[in-house]
């Protein structure tokens, strides 16, 4: 019966791996999208939903003491809680995911009001 719960297991944290991954790659876009907008002075409805996006997403993260909900659905399902344990992507960028997409994303805010603004 073990074997089964571990398969079990594995085939409930390869789906939260797959759903995290495709939420992520939907945010990430979300955020290049804001950037591109502001350099390129593209700025639509499109520009606003994504960056409200990415602004829910920060208050999930508030809410949430800077975890992922879908990270702290994961250690469910693990006994080696390594970083990027719950998403596809590689470590390195899991670790630093928070400081560089936030980066990006207030960079191309800033830009897209400058942009409104002048």
């Amino acid at each position: 019966m073990s074997f089964l719960k571990n398969s079990d297991c594995g085939t409930k944290l390869f789906m939260l791996k797959l759903i995290h991954t495709v939420i992520w790659c939907v945010l990430a876009a979300a955020v290049f999208c804001v950037l591109y907008a502001g350099i390129f002075d593209k700025v639509n409805i499109l520009v606003w939903v994504c960056a409200g996006m990415v602004f829910l997403e920060g208050i999930i993260l508030l809410v949430c003491k800077w975890k992922c909900p879908l990270t702290i659905v994961g250690y469910k399902y693990t006994d080696d809680p390594k970083t990027g344990f719950d998403i596809f992507l590689p470590a390195w960028l899991t670790k630093h995911n928070t400081a560089i997409f936030a980066l990006l994303f207030a960079v191309g805010l800033a830009l897209v009001f400058w942009r409104e603004l002048s």
